[in-house]
């Protein structure tokens, strides 16, 4: 009997034990959603929202803080996905057994560094207030919180093989799936992505005049958390989920390998400064997760579509575009920006466009399972949100090139509306996912509904 299947099996059919600590569990996923779902409104769209009027309203990046920009990307990669990706990491490996007993209280403490770290970066960022101070504290906090993390899951004890030992010879471990190998190369990536926080956090506590990390080396670094941690992320839990969602074939393990060590050398070669050569590398591992997870393929099977809008693998797909999009954009941006049109278009294909529309999607999906075995509150909620997304970032991106580059004075106008529509969509999202984490778990609104 899996933790799965006891989450929705009455009490009395369950041991107390595994049932308590599968409410255990899905209690700190819920905070660590909570938490995500509060730094994606607040300290990052809403703050991203009023940051694109200000500059929309002066034709100019310049007319705002770099400091007000970066809290900005910061609470929108580390505060909520990065968040989400912890819970998610916490629930799902305990749930495939094997993690110590006090994981679930390790857990928890490591949602109250990473969740007081990120909020402290984004205070100091907006605020000023004691910022040589709070910068490096705040990132001291997160890796901390990702240290005991890692140290949890480090200790997780893989199924051993079906085969039978010979005697006398203990089982041994069953090899590791491509999905998990990505995943584990993800999770190195999250670690780098920390500590080049901490140690460019140092240096502008030291250095800085103001709690923004220099441009030049801010737009280096992000690299790291993107190309280096989030991008692999994804495309190891879909590697995982997908052939079971989509019905698509299973994923091709040494083209997904392949890709993850061409998107790491164009993050080396980006570090250097050869931009131009990482974007060749960057577009080049883009194509080979798709190629690698079959996404662009005729599905084998037909999707599984319960719970979900039918549109869901629609947006999936669409993702992937995004991700090329994005992956093109930095060879233009690498030969011919001037003013960070291009950059920043390309930046916000890849967060919003993949990485968001990946989210609103398989989290849709996964969630509300995970969180009590619950159905999500609303169908059309999930198609308008995913929807609107995809309409706000297409205007995003392309007025974001033309008005910043100055190639047509009236996009500017556009960028307000853009983000107006990221802003509903996170909000449709946000109410979607919180409305259905008030439901009861489906085995007792069924119960209800029966009585």
């Amino acid at each position: 009997m899996t933790p799965a299947t006891i989450a929705i099996l009455p009490e009395t059919n369950a041991r107390p034990e595994f049932i308590a600590r599968e409410k255990a569990l899905q209690r700190l996923l819920t905070a660590y959603i909570v938490a995500g779902l509060f730094f994606m409104l607040l300290p990052g769209t809403f703050l991203g929202f009023w940051n694109l009027l200000s500059i929309s309203a002066n034709h100019t990046v310049r007319s705002l803080s770099p400091a007000w920009l970066q809290a900005h990307g910061h609470a929108q990669i580390f505060g909520w996905i990065g968040t989400f990706i912890l819970g998610i990491g916490f629930y799902s490996l305990s749930k495939m057994g094997h993690l110590p007993p006090f994981a679930v209280s390790r857990g928890w403490t490591a949602f109250a560094l990473w969740a007081a770290g990120a909020l402290l970066r984004w205070t100091a960022n907006v605020t000023g207030f004691a910022w040589r101070a709070a910068l490096p504290i705040s990132a001291l906090l997160e890796l901390a919180g990702f240290l005991i993390f890692f140290r949890t899951v480090a200790g997780h004890r893989p199924a051993h093989s079906a085969g039978a030992p010979l005697p006398g010879q203990a089982p041994k471990p069953a090899p590791k799936p491509a999905w998990m190998l990505i995943v584990i190369g993800s999770t190195l990536g999250f670690l780098a992505s920390l500590l080049a926080n901490l140690a460019v956090t140092v240096y502008t506590a030291l250095r800085g005049t103001d709690p923004a990390v220099p441009g030049a080396l801010d737009q280096r670094l992000l690299l790291l958390p993107t190309w280096g941690f989030l991008v692999p992320a994804v495309w190891g839990f879909n590697a995982r989920w997908l052939p079971v969602f989509l019905g698509l074939k299973s994923p091709h393990g040494r083209r997904l390998f392949a890709a993850l060590f061409t998107a790491w050398a164009g993050i080396a070669a980006g570090l250097s400064g050869a931009a131009v050569l990482s974007a060749v590398f960057l577009i080049a591992a883009s194509l080979l997760a798709i190629a690698a997870l079959r996404v662009l393929e005729t599905a084998a099977q037909p999707a599984k579509l319960n719970g979900v809008h039918p549109s869901f693998p629609l947006f999936v797909r669409g993702a992937y575009a995004w991700l090329l999009v994005a992956a093109a954009l930095t060879l233009p941006a690498a030969l011919a920006d001037r003013f960070g049109g291009i950059w920043g278009a390309s930046r916000h294909a890849l967060t919003v466009g993949f990485l968001a529309t990946m989210v609103f999607s398989i989290g849709q999906k996964v969630l509300p399972a995970f969180c009590g075995m619950r159905v999500l509150l609303g169908k059309r909620l999930m198609f308008a949100s995913l929807a609107v997304l995809n309409l706000g970032c297409l205007l995003r991106v392309s007025s974001e090139i033309l008005a910043y580059e100055g190639y047509f004075r009236h996009a500017w106008s556009c960028l307000p509306v853009s983000a107006m529509l990221e802003l509903t969509a996170v909000i449709l999202f946000a109410g979607n996912l919180a409305g259905t984490l008030l439901l009861p778990p489906a085995h007792l609104l069924a119960h209800r509904n029966f009585a």
